[in-house]
């Protein structure tokens, strides 16, 4: 969570990147986004460029021209125009450089898919499920020994012709992103997915499949409760008996037999 003038600077990127999302086609969107991660990998690869062009005591202006020599000539306009005025700005933290472009390539990325964003959302959530569910591939995928290719390469059988181009992209760039955890940067990329096409994640953990008269309920509950648009991921797990478990940001809503029947057993031992 990025705080201070770290903040105001990806609220105002993210102001810029939309502007751009609105005339650019979804080709470009996609090319600003790969464009975007690559720049992230310079800076999160080079500690003494984040630095000097997060240097709060050096004019914006002139670490917006460092920027521009630096990337200028091997990106395009848009992500040259985005890596310079993210650079004039002012940084709470030198690394914070590095995480607000990330989050502005992943929204870039999303909204290349067009009409299919939430479809990314799904996809992103159905992978995350799938390298928590073995434990084997999640540790071979967040092994920083083996090189970016091996990594992407154990994977790829589960990408190819499979997902949506953008959720390939995302998924290689959370493998790509060096910090030693897959996991951590696909629930980051679910949460910017959400945000890009409007949505809140939420993710139901119930122990049956629920109709789709029951999503719409629910959906349309946490909608009203929250005031936002809920995008809903739906886990299935039999050890709950009953009843479902909502997770939304921060909050946890369980209502399922297991809780109560767990709560039971304390107070009883209590």
């Amino acid at each position: 969570m990025l705080r201070g003038a770290s903040a105001e600077a990806l609220a105002a990127l993210t102001e810029r990147v939309g502007d751009l999302s609105s005339t650019a086609s979804q080709a470009d969107q996609a090319t600003l986004g790969e464009q975007l991660f690559g720049i992230v990998g310079v800076l999160r690869s080079d500690p003494a460029l984040r630095r000097a062009l997060t240097d709060n005591s050096v004019e914006g202006q002139s670490k917006a021209g460092l920027a521009t020599t630096i990337f200028g000539s091997s990106v395009g306009e848009a992500a040259a125009g985005l890596i310079a005025d993210a650079a004039s700005r002012r940084w709470t933290s030198a690394s914070d450089l590095a995480t607000a472009l990330e989050r502005v390539a992943v929204l870039t990325t999303v909204r290349s898919a067009g009409a299919k964003g939430q479809t990314v959302g799904d996809e992103l959530f159905a992978i995350r499920r799938t390298v928590q569910a073995n434990p084997d591939l999640r540790s071979a995928l967040s092994d920083q020994a083996r090189s970016v290719a091996d990594r992407t390469q154990l994977i790829s059988g589960l990408l190819a012709g499979k997902v949506e181009g953008p959720t390939e992209t995302l998924v290689n760039q959370a493998i790509a992103r060096g910090d030693g955890s897959v996991d951590k940067a696909l629930a980051e990329f679910l949460e910017v997915a959400a945000e890009a096409v409007q949505e809140t994640v939420v993710t139901v953990t119930t122990a049956r499949e629920l109709s789709d008269a029951d999503l719409q309920r629910l959906a349309g509950a946490l909608s009203k409760q929250y005031g936002t648009t809920v995008q809903l991921h739906v886990v299935l797990d039999p050890f709950l008996v009953g009843g479902l478990r909502v997770e939304i940001g921060d909050d946890v809503i369980d209502g399922s037999v297991s809780s109560r029947l767990d709560d039971a057993r304390r107070r009883i031992a209590g």
